[in-house]
C-alpha cells in the first residue's frame, strides 16, 4: 500500500559553484537552435529575446566544460561493465528503473568565440567529484559531452578534442533542483521543495521519478513562432516526467500535430479543421489564436521535423 510519502515527490533547491575540470570541443553537424542562457542575452547577441534562443549552423564549434560540485548528487553503485557505457555516454534505458546512470546538470548555451575569434557555443556538464578520479584513467570519459544532445536538438560530430583549457568562459553559478531521493544518506540537501501531485517537475537528465495516478489527463496550452523560416511550436507539459517521456508519441504531418502521453496529455491539432472547431477544441487551452493564425501559415516540414524536451523550461519544442 503506497503512503502519502510515496506519492509526493521533494526536490532539493540547491547552488552550484561549479570547480573547472577539463573542456572538450567539437561541432554542430546540423542546423537548430538552442536555449540561451537568460544571462547571456545582450544587446549584440544573435537571440530571439522573446523566446531566448540562439541559432546554431552546421559546423559551429561546440565548447562543453565539464565540471565538478559536490551538490550534484553521486551515481549508485554499478557493475564495471555498466559504469563504462554510461561514461562513454552510450544510451540509457529509461524503462529500466534500475540501470546505472550517471546524474549531471547540464547548462544552457551561452555564445562565445574560438581563438580565432570565430563565433562557438558554450556548455556546462556538472558532475558529482565523486567521479573525478575515473576520468585520469576512463579517456572515454570525453564523450559524456554528447549527453548534451538528450537536452538541445544539436548533433555533434564524433570527432571530439580536448583544449588545452580548463574552462571555456566565467563559471556560472546556477540555481537548480534535483530529486532528493537522488541523494545517498549522510548527504542532506540545502533545501527541500515539497511537490504535490498533480504537477510534479522534472529535472534535466536525472534519475526518472514515478508517474503520479492522480495527474488528470487534459489538453496542454501551446504556441507558435516563425523563426528563420521554420515554424516552432512550444507545448507546455508540466507534468511530465522521464518516466512517462517513455511512453509518449508525437506525430507531425503536414497539417496536424499530435501529441499522446498516456494518463497525461493529448493534444491534436488539426490545421484542416474548421474555425469552429478550433474554438471548440482550444478556448478552454487558452491556444485559440495560436490555432487560428498557425492554420493560416505553410504546411509543417514533415522531413525535417525536430522535437526536443526541454525539462527546465517544462516544455517540448517542434520545429517543423
Amino acid at each position: 500500500m503506497a503512503t502519502a510519502a510515496n506519492n509526493n515527490r521533494q526536490d532539493a533547491l540547491v547552488t552550484l559553484n561549479p570547480v573547472p575540470g577539463f573542456c572538450v570541443k567539437s561541432r554542430a553537424t546540423n542546423d537548430t537552435v538552442v536555449h540561451a542562457s537568460i544571462a547571456n542575452v545582450s544587446s549584440d547577441a544573435q537571440v530571439n529575446r522573446a523566446s531566448h534562443l540562439v541559432p546554431v549552423t552546421k559546423g559551429l564549434k561546440i565548447f562543453v566544460n565539464i565540471a565538478w560540485d559536490s551538490n550534484v548528487p553521486p551515481p549508485p553503485q554499478g557493475s564495471e561493465e555498466a559504469v563504462q557505457h554510461a561514461m562513454r555516454g552510450l544510451h540509457i534505458d529509461e524503462s529500466n528503473p534500475d540501470n546505472w546512470f550517471v546524474p549531471l546538470v547540464v547548462s544552457d548555451a551561452r555564445s562565445d568565440s574560438d581563438k580565432a575569434g570565430q563565433p562557438a557555443i558554450v556548455f556546462d556538464a556538472v558532475f558529482s567529484p565523486s567521479i573525478k578520479s575515473r576520468t585520469s584513467k576512463d579517456a572515454d570519459f570525453k564523450y559524456s559531452s554528447l549527453r548534451i544532445e538528450a537536452q538541445t536538438t544539436i548533433i555533434l560530430s564524433r570527432q571530439i578534442g580536448t583544449p588545452n583549457i580548463a574552462f571555456k568562459g566565467k563559471p556560472q553559478t546556477p540555481h537548480v533542483t534535483v530529486p532528493a531521493s537522488l541523494y545517498p544518506p549522510g548527504h542532506p540537501p540545502a533545501k527541500l521543495i515539497q511537490e504535490i501531485p498533480p504537477h510534479p517537475t522534472a529535472d534535466s537528465s536525472l534519475k526518472r521519478q514515478p508517474l503520479s495516478a492522480s495527474v488528470a489527463h487534459k489538453i496542454p496550452s501551446w504556441s507558435w513562432s516563425e523563426e528563420n523560416s521554420r515554424l516552432c511550436i512550444v507545448i507546455h507539459v508540466p507534468a511530465l516526467t522521464p518516466a512517462a517521456i517513455s511512453l509518449a508519441t508525437l506525430d507531425v504531418e503536414p497539417r496536424r500535430i499530435l501529441l499522446s502521453v498516456s494518463s497525461l496529455y493529448n493534444l491534436d491539432i488539426d490545421l484542416n479543421a474548421s474555425d469552429a472547431d478550433l474554438t471548440a477544441t482550444f478556448a478552454k487551452a487558452d491556444s485559440l489564436m495560436q490555432a487560428l493564425t498557425l492554420k493560416r501559415k505553410r504546411d509543417l516540414d514533415v522531413d525535417n521535423a525536430k522535437a526536443e524536451w526541454r525539462v527546465a523550461d517544462k516544455t517540448i519544442v517542434l520545429h517543423a
